[in-house]
């Protein structure tokens, strides 16, 4: 009799993803992935965490060749609404495999990949890392952003938000910082393939959230542009989009 409770209780609890244990077919392309003329077949698959969900625990794409019996498979983990991009990041002559997908959490980070055609199976390159950016809070209700260690600050305007500051004892009423408090700097969420300008050349921008008291207390995005050269990524330029008002760095 306990047996049977047990293994009645065994069915009952299972876990939703046992419901959904087959490959789906989530997109399908043709690219020339390996330099050799001819199109590929890319088709992108995942497994659901549950069958009524929108969450794969496991993503991938099966490569095949069209005239011959060749296959390789890129694994990506897990993520929601994944898709493929292709461009020649690597300015070799073969088109290069950026794969992205969103993490579902609320700072809007994605999962990155990129995979390059190299000699007979793909392999995995390091995407660009973020600069070292740093921000922190500054009496009178200001911001200080440094995108780079040489560069001068953007001096940002954030009285826009301070009652709100003051009632999480952020700062006093006379706009007096209480206690030394640094920025929330995200790493790079997403990339997007890009045209370089005066070149025929592609590139990639990354985008950067920077957040105050809390994630929703939205700062700026750095977006910077990004090139492969001499097998590493350099910085080619850097800026914050914000739509607080900038004050004269000499200010501070």
């Amino acid at each position: 009799m306990a047996y049977i409770s047990l293994l009645f209780l065994a069915l009952f609890f299972a876990p939703a993803e046992a419901a959904s244990n087959d490959a789906m077919l989530i997109h399908t392309y043709e690219e020339d992935v390996t330099g050799d003329g001819e199109k590929e077949q890319l088709e992108l698959k995942g497994k659901l965490f549950a069958a009524d969900g929108v969450y794969y625990q496991d993503i991938w794409v099966d490569i095949s060749s069209p005239s011959s019996d060749k296959t390789w498979r890129i694994n990506y983990g897990g993520g929601y609404d994944p898709e493929l991009q292709f461009a020649d990041l690597t300015h070799n002559g073969v088109v290069d495999i950026l794969y992205q997908s969103p993490t579902g959490g609320s700072g809007g980070l994605y999962t990155s990949q990129l995979n390059q055609w190299d000699k007979d199976d793909f392999i995995e390159l390091p995407l660009p890392i973020e600069q070292p950016v740093q921000g922190e809070f500054m009496d009178d209700f200001r911001v200080s952003v440094q995108l780079l260690p040489k560069e001068d600050p953007i001096i940002l305007d954030v009285s826009g938000q301070k009652e709100e500051y003051i009632r999480l004892k952020l700062y006093n009423d006379q706009g007096k910082l209480l206690e030394p408090t640094t920025l929330m700097i995200d790493p790079v969420a997403f990339f997007d393939i890009i045209n370089l300008d005066g070149e025929n050349q592609k590139g990639l921008k990354s985008f950067q959230q920077i957040s105050g008291a809390y994630h929703a207390d939205g700062i700026g995005t750095v977006e910077s542009i990004w090139v492969y050269d001499d097998d590493k990524w350099m910085l080619l330029e850097t800026n914050l989009q914000t739509d607080l008002p900038r004050l004269d760095s000499t200010s501070s």
